[in-house]
């Protein structure tokens, strides 16, 4: 597992602390839905902020807060029997017999990340008129503000949540003393029992033991708890309020303050979770005494201490980057964020809105990633339904990678490891789906999963659609964040305590590929995920053989695994056999409108302009597909992404702007950006049309899904900096739009800390921290120099080039030659 030293890889990262200003969401009105709320996260717990006046709504969520309990082994004892029949219906061309067996393999749904519960203040106030309302979320200092007045008095409330203290602080002052009358309550979805005791509310209750997904409605209870049963975890939340004057009672089970001149509610929380193979019941941690434990420290510590050690966390993280765009142009930022959305979707320059939005990714991340072995999952760590979309789970064919493309290059890496762990716990997991559905060895992940690390194919045992419950690939993918993280880092011995897990992965790819007629190696059967295909006339196919996909990132794997068997120098007898399977892989193909295949056959599309772009996985994360290296693949996967349009759901547009930037095309990465940030209002659900952010800048699907402002983080960072082809390319896809600019504290492939300026298009000057040093290969799209080196850049096919030995911890300035 990984070692605390990963949280603490400070000396990795310059974390010089750069100015940066306006970045700020704010409102001049309460939320009204909660998608104009605003997040708060210590990583584990996290609060959605309302604003309201007179009945303010705090919604609360605990990371580790599912349904359900540890996976059932071998759910489905026959669906090996239906493999080979599968492969032979495939092999005669016989789609829908291979549909409809494929089914038979399928396993049970994955189970759901829960609500915590909601806490209500009632603030005792006149009826006179509300004045000078304001609310903001300041994402440099993770503390959201609300301000208003009413009968001259001017009230203010602060919340944030802190890593170090880990709870939710809650701050309530007045402009005049003795003004703040509050009633407190506290209520769960889920069941739950309440008490007062000694001026705190405390809230203990039990999560469902099964939780049906929100898209199933055959079953009469979807939601199901077995009181006595292991599966179904306990919790306790705990609100202590401290006043500075005035009064505390208990009245009808609620807190009633009067009369105070400061309050400070301090929130915290705690489940019994303790580990995916444990029994939340009989082997659960005491969530009374975690939770009351860190109730206890927090009140320990005055406010001002608790805000200090809170700011000083969170801006070690947050301040290793910076970015400035266009100083010349007008700010908007006294303008309500909504305001400026419509604005910007009707065509309005707003250069700072596209570096908050960039810089709130990284605000979502730090503040919803920081729990062992529970990465942040859909909806990150918010989340307000019993029955969430998708079950707010961990959903494998695209969006938990997703969730962590901007994790390394943003300067984040730490908060890696929480997805470290629940990869290393599927992997556990996957190797008994494996063994029990396809006697294979290794290990697989399919579409989904959770808490408990579930790797078999949903679907209800048959009841659910192939096209998304049967695909095979999620292991694979999964390895090349592994493998990512060590080549961010060079952490050799990190690379080695993984290297069992991406041969576990490439184990079981050598076991399910088989030989088609021609002699290739194939996957059968195959999904591309959530498409379908037409055949014979107007039939409707999705289970075939070989997908594009499917061997993108077969052959990245192989890949991978051979390099990090080279730096590792071990196991070469399985790298021969695994050389010997990449030869024989199917190839990728170009069809009859000069587009990359994302079938075994060029088969037509039922949707042209679907959302998923699976088959470039080997353009983007990959980089089988390279301007650089294969122009004309790269020629095809540009024709791809023209034929599947410029529209799509929130996330779907954040990969596009990742892979029109790897085609270093950055007007039409950016155009891309732009739709991203097209307002999307509640109840607005258009799913293949339509999607960009809400109101709190909340990725819109729609609905809310994370990935999509994770995806456009890493998107920026794409147009400015690439390093997956064993360089850094500085500004390879910088759009016309951003004309002037500065982004410092990206990283790159090597352990890189890069910083770079331009100016009307240009590069002005770039400065490149080697943090472990070693070779360094630096491209740009103008002739360039390295002054302390004497270097001088060479002309290539595609821009300049200057390859040297770089040494640990010196810095190097990269100017435009004169």
């Amino acid at each position: 597992m990984i070692k605390i030293r990963l949280f603490f890889l400070l000396s990795l990262f310059v974390s010089t602390a750069y100015s940066q200003e306006d970045l700020k969401i704010h409102y001049d009105k309460p939320a009204t839905f909660w998608t104009e709320a605003l997040p708060v996260g210590n990583g584990r717990l996290g609060a959605m902020v309302f604003g309201k006046v007179n009945e303010e709504l705090i919604q609360l969520n605990e990371a580790t807060l599912w349904s359900g309990g540890p996976v059932s082994k071998n759910v489905n004892p026959t669906a090996f029997e239906n493999l080979a029949p599968v492969r032979q219906a495939l092999t005669d061309g016989d789609y829908e017999k291979a549909y409809e067996l494929t089914k038979k393999m399928q396993g049970v749904y994955s189970q759901s990340y829960m609500p915590l519960g909601d806490l209500v203040l009632k603030q005792s106030l006149s009826d006179s008129p509300v004045s000078a309302y304001y609310r903001d979320l300041n994402i440099q200092d993770a503390i959201a503000t609300t301000i208003f007045t009413v009968d001259g008095v001017s009230y203010k409330r602060e919340i944030f949540a802190s890593a170090p203290g880990q709870c939710i602080i809650l701050k309530l002052t007045a402009s005049q003393p003795k003004k703040l009358s509050v009633n407190l309550s506290a209520k769960s979805q889920l069941h739950f029992k309440s008490a007062i005791k000694e001026t705190s509310l405390f809230l203990n209750g039990k999560a469902p033991s099964n939780v049906d997904p929100n898209y199933i409605d055959y079953n009469k209870e979807p939601v199901v708890y077995d009181e006595n049963g292991c599966k179904g975890m306990r919790f306790e939340l705990i609100v202590k309020p401290i006043i500075k004057d005035g009064t505390i009672s208990e009245k009808n089970n609620n807190l009633e303050i009067k009369d105070a001149t400061e309050i400070v509610i301090l929130i915290s929380a705690a489940t019994s979770f303790n580990g995916f193979d444990k029994c939340p019941n009989s082997e659960g941690k005491d969530e009374k005494k975690l939770a009351e434990g860190y109730l206890t420290n927090a009140a320990s510590k005055n406010y001002d201490r608790l805000l200090k050690d809170h700011l000083e966390d969170f801006h070690h993280f947050f301040n290793r980057v910076s970015f400035n765009l266009n100083e010349s142009e007008t700010k908007k930022t006294a303008i309500a964020t909504d305001r400026r959305l419509e604005d910007y979707f009707k065509g309005a320059k707003d250069s700072n809105l596209e570096m908050l939005f960039f810089q709130y990714g990284r605000y979502l991340l730090i503040s919803s990633s920081r729990t062992k072995e529970v990465p942040a999952n859909l909806q990150g760590i918010w989340n307000k339904e019993l029955r969430p979309p998708w079950s707010s789970n961990y959903t494998t064919n695209i969006n938990l990678q997703m969730n962590y493309w901007p994790v390394e290059t943003a300067n984040l890496s730490e908060l890696f490891y929480p997805l470290d762990g629940f990869i290393k716990n599927l992997s556990v997991t996957g190797a008994e789906t494996a063994k029990d559905y396809y006697h294979a060895r290794g290990w697989v992940v399919h579409h989904n999963s959770d808490i408990w690390a579930l790797t078999n194919p949903v679907g209800d045992l048959g009841k659910g659609d192939p096209m998304w419950a049967n695909w095979y690939m999620g292991a694979n993918w999964l390895s090349r964040h592994l493998w990512e993280h060590y080549q961010f880092t060079n952490d050799k011995k990190y690379l080695k305590e993984v290297y069992p897990i991406l041969k576990g992965a490439a184990e079981f790819t050598l076991d399910w590929l088989q030989e088609d007629k021609d002699g290739y190696l194939v996957t059968m059967p195959s999904t591309s995920p959530e498409n379908r295909y037409y055949y014979d006339g107007k039939k409707k196919g999705s289970v075939t053989v070989a997908t594009t996909m499917d061997m993108g990132i077969i052959k990245d794997l192989f890949s991978n695994i051979t390099e990090a068997s080279g730096i590792l120098n071990t196991d070469q007898d399985f790298i021969n056999t695994i050389k010997k399977a990449d030869q024989k892989l199917f190839p990728f193909r170009i069809g009859s409108k000069k587009q990359l295949l994302e079938w075994y056959k060029d088969f037509e599309e039922e949707d042209p302009h679907h959302r998923h772009t699976s088959h470039l996985y080997a353009l983007h994360p990959a980089n089988i597909i390279s301007p650089l290296s294969t122009p004309e693949l790269a020629n095809a996967a540009k024709t791809t992404l023209e034929l599947r349009g410029d529209d799509g759901t929130g996330w779907s547009l954040g990969w596009k702007v990742n892979m029109w930037a790897r085609l270093l095309d950055g007007n039409h990465a950016y155009k891309l950006f732009r739709n991203q940030l097209r307002l999307t209002k509640e109840g607005d659900r258009n799913f293949n049309k339509g999607g960009g952010v809400y109101a709190n800048l909340f990725d819109a699907h729609p609905p809310f899904q994370i990935d999509g402002n994770f995806a456009a983080t890493a998107g920026v960072v794409e147009m400015l900096m690439q390093s997956q082809n064993h360089e850094i390319h500085l500004l390879p896809a910088l759009p016309d739009a951003w004309e002037d600019g500065e982004i410092k504290g990206i990283v790159a492939r090597g352990n890189f800390i890069v910083d770079i300026s331009w100016k009307e298009g240009k590069l002005s000057s770039s400065k490149i921290t080697a943090n472990e040093g070693g070779n360094c290969t630096i491209r740009c799209n103008e002739s360039f120099i390295i002054d302390s080196l004497h270097l001088k850049s060479e002309k290539t096919t595609l821009g300049y080039i200057i390859t040297f030995q770089a040494k640990k911890g010196k810095s190097y300035i990269i100017k435009p030659a004169l």
